[in-house]
């Protein structure tokens, strides 16, 4: 599939030791995708824009898909007849990769007003981290169980390593996050990479929602470069996706996520040193 590429060389100044040359250097590309949702209506069928994320070009499909699940726009996969992108031939190529469609069956009606939700920074009154939770509970988020995965001590050393040596995007620009899964014994399962945090775990979640495989997910561990804020906590949530590891610190309203639906959170994680926030029934400590 053509797709527009994640890298590109660009002309630079390099300065090291009060000497200067010019350069070419590896930049992460930063684009704009619209998403756009086409739903059944009274009349027949409707195209809507929903949103545009900026995003690095790639697994722009599970992108899509990922996003869609984390806001509870989409529950099931058969509920997504197509995605593709724009196919209008009187835009240039880059316009057209950057705007995709996603067919929805036609048995499907997803409760669009919670997608409201994501314009409420600029537009809404009176939102606080109480309601954003409250939001959740009417969606049907459920607390976790116990019981869902018991993960090791010596299976989160060194993820965040591997989760670096795993980043070839990374390696060569310097400039992306990524997210990770990891088995219960620390072994690496998937790795996304993106300008976002956020896009790297819609890209996880969508291809694993895509490939019908979203229960293999209650039994992973999900690690984020970066920190851990309210937005990666809801989409492991709604994923149940019980351990979310940082390599950075949790903000206040991740960690009561966490304590509210019984979901493990580890911050700082940096070789054998972590922190755990909330959920360490599920960590078995050394001597247990």
């Amino acid at each position: 599939m053509l797709t527009q590429p994640n890298v590109q060389r660009r002309t630079i100044v390099k300065v090291r030791d009060k000497r200067w040359r010019r350069e070419k250097d590896a930049l992460v590309v930063e684009e704009p995708l619209e998403i756009r949702l086409t739903v059944s209506v009274a009349d027949g069928r409707q195209t809507i824009p929903l949103t545009t994320i900026m995003r690095t070009p790639g697994e722009d499909f599970e992108l899509a898909a990922g996003f869609l699940f984390g806001e509870g726009i989409v529950r099931e996969r058969r509920e997504i007849a197509t995605i593709r992108y724009c196919n209008d031939a009187t835009i240039s190529d880059e316009a057209r990769f950057n705007t995709i469609t996603v067919d929805l069956h036609p048995d499907a009606h997803p409760d669009l007003t919670g997608a409201q939700r994501m314009f409420y920074v600029s537009s809404s009154c009176g939102v606080c981290g109480k309601a954003s939770l409250e939001t959740l509970l009417a969606r049907g988020c459920a607390p976790l169980s116990d019981d869902t995965l018991r993960v090791g001590l010596p299976a989160l050393t060194g993820i965040d390593a591997a989760l670096r040596q795993a980043q070839a995007l990374f390696h060569k620009t310097g400039g992306l996050h990524a997210a990770a899964l990891f088995d219960a014994d620390g072994a690496l399962l998937a790795l996304r990479e993106d300008i976002g945090r956020h896009n790297a775990v819609d890209k996880l979640i969508g291809a694993h929602l895509l490939e019908g495989r979203l229960s293999a997910l209650t039994q992973a561990i999900l690690l984020v470069s970066g920190r851990a804020g309210f937005e990666i906590m809801q989409k492991a949530l709604t994923a149940r996706i019980p351990v979310v590891a940082a390599v950075g610190a949790p903000s206040t309203l991740a960690v009561t996520l966490a304590q509210r639906f019984n979901m493990t959170l580890i911050g700082f994680l940096r070789g054998a040193s972590l922190n755990v926030y909330a959920g360490e029934q599920r960590i078995e400590w050394v001597g247990e």
